[in-house]
């Protein structure tokens, strides 16, 4: 079974949740564990950043509310796996604020050459 809290929700809500999901270094530990070995259960990626169990799956409930990792049980384990456009509604938020800046120098770059 799996959980995307998220599904349908768009725009400025679900930037803000994917930005303070990430704003947590265990979380983005768990994101670049799960990105380079794939699926992974809570002890697992507890074991491999250091923190209690309990603590992970916290960390990672929060990960799931934000639609960037997903949890599906498998008998008796649940296993966590990205999403695949999880973390896109950050990424399409820094590339908006980017551009707006790339305008404004090359902006800048025609006022001064002229």
């Amino acid at each position: 079974m799996s959980a995307d809290r998220t599904s349908g929700v768009t725009g400025p809500a679900r930037t803000d949740e994917v930005f303070s999901a990430l704003a947590d270094p265990n979380r983005r530990l768990m994101i670049e564990r799960l990105a380079a070995h794939g699926p992974a259960t809570a002890t697992e990626l507890a074991a491999r950043i250091g923190v209690s169990r309990q603590g992970a799956a916290k960390h990672l409930a929060g990960l799931v509310e934000a639609g960037i990792v997903s949890a599906a049980r498998q008998g008796r384990e649940v296993r966590y796996e990205l999403v695949e456009q999880g973390l896109e509604p950050g990424a399409e938020w820094i590339q908006g604020v980017g551009g707006k800046w790339d305008e404004r120098f090359a902006s800048l770059k025609r006022h001064l050459d002229d």
